[in-house]
């Protein structure tokens, strides 16, 4: 199934699983990544910022959308830094990032820093592979700073920023070339990456235009594809979602039915034990339910007049008791209950709607 719809006005949403966040100084940033996966960080003694980092760039490992999740509660700026790539090594992943990360993030009001790593050890699983690397922290430090006195929105930083992504690529590659000299570990080819942050250097239109083709790829193939560790029933669909900044965001649904003009979109997530999904989970499928709640002007196969409902669908293995809760669960399920209900979605577990 194939669905267009636009965000026309901005996002509107109030979320109520946020996090309580620590607070750290910008002398202590070095402390706060190794620790916090979202903080906040004090400016001075009146303002402070709310800082989120992704593990890699790829949206689809370490959660970073319930990182950014975090985040939102606060009403000040929000900031989240992102690796332009992440190498772990010949025999391990290698990912690049996509204009379509940076175009949602100025859409939810967040300010991307793009960086890179810097260091990185050895893995102890896999002899060929690295981990535990780390950004290069002047570099985000200098970022912050810019940003701390940057009054215009997210989007004029975020399309200004993009400019440097080469730039940034290039040093990327040469903190690679050392980290693979120290640790004599082969990283993947630079000649294939190198091709990649040359349509960087070629400006934003190139980056775009690049990111989109690969994001639409992906798009195709998630659509294409059922997770083992799914329990869905309905066709999986895509959805290209047009915002009022002009950027154009591909995704997928999880399931999609369709009742007369109504159609549900449905994100699920799953667990095999006999309590609800991780916080992370739910996190990560909350942030679909951000876009999938400001729909407008929904088409499907190009056809108007349709609305939308966006269900989050969570699944548990056998045993699961609604009634029986743990004390945790039953917090969380309380507040999503209210987040659902603030932000007009629908929360189902396993066959029922809560």
């Amino acid at each position: 199934m194939d669905i267009q719809a636009k965000i026309i006005t901005g996002i509107k949403y109030t979320p109520f699983l946020c996090r309580n966040l620590n607070s750290f100084s910008l002398d202590d940033l070095g402390q706060a990544l190794s620790k916090e996966a979202t903080f906040f960080l004090d400016v001075d003694e009146k303002n402070k910022i709310a800082v989120s980092w992704w593990v890699s760039p790829k949206r689809t490992r370490s959660y970073p959308y319930a990182r950014v999740y975090d985040s939102l509660k606060f009403t000040g700026k929000k900031i989240t830094i992102i690796p332009i790539l992440k190498d772990e090594g010949k025999e391990g992943d290698r990912d690049f990032l996509q204009w379509d990360t940076v175009s949602l993030m100025s859409l939810l009001g967040i300010y991307v820093i793009i960086s890179y790593y810097s260091e990185a050890i050895p893995s102890s699983r896999y002899e060929k592979k690295i981990t535990e690397q780390r950004y290069d922290l002047q570099h985000v430090k200098n970022e912050l700073e810019k940003l701390l006195s940057y009054q215009s929105d997210a989007l004029h930083w975020n399309l200004s920023n993009i400019k440097s992504a080469g730039a940034i690529g290039e040093k990327a590659l040469e903190a690679y070339a050392r980290i693979s000299k120290k640790l004599k570990i082969e990283m993947h080819s630079a000649d294939s990456a190198k091709k990649r942050i040359t349509e960087l250097l070629k400006g934003k239109d190139a980056f775009l235009g690049l990111s989109r083709k690969l994001a639409q790829e992906a798009q195709k193939r998630e659509s294409l594809t059922k997770q083992p560790k799914e329990k869905l029933s309905g066709a999986k669909a895509t959805i290209t979602i047009k915002n009022y900044l002009g950027g154009n965001y591909y995704f997928t649904a999880d399931e999609a039915l369709v009742k007369e003009k109504n159609i549900y979109l449905i994100e699920g997530k799953h667990t095999r034990d006999k309590r609800l999904p991780s916080l992370g989970d739910v996190k990560d499928g909350l942030l679909k339910m951000i876009l999938f709640t400001n729909l407008e002007d929904v088409k499907i196969f190009q056809k108007e007049g349709y609305s939308a409902t966006p269900v989050l669908k969570l699944t548990t293995g056998r045993g699961f008791n609604l009634s029986v809760l743990k004390k945790s669960d039953e917090e969380i399920l309380n507040l999503l209950k209210q987040e659902s209900q603030t932000n007009n979605f629908k929360v189902q577990i396993n066959q029922s709607y809560i």
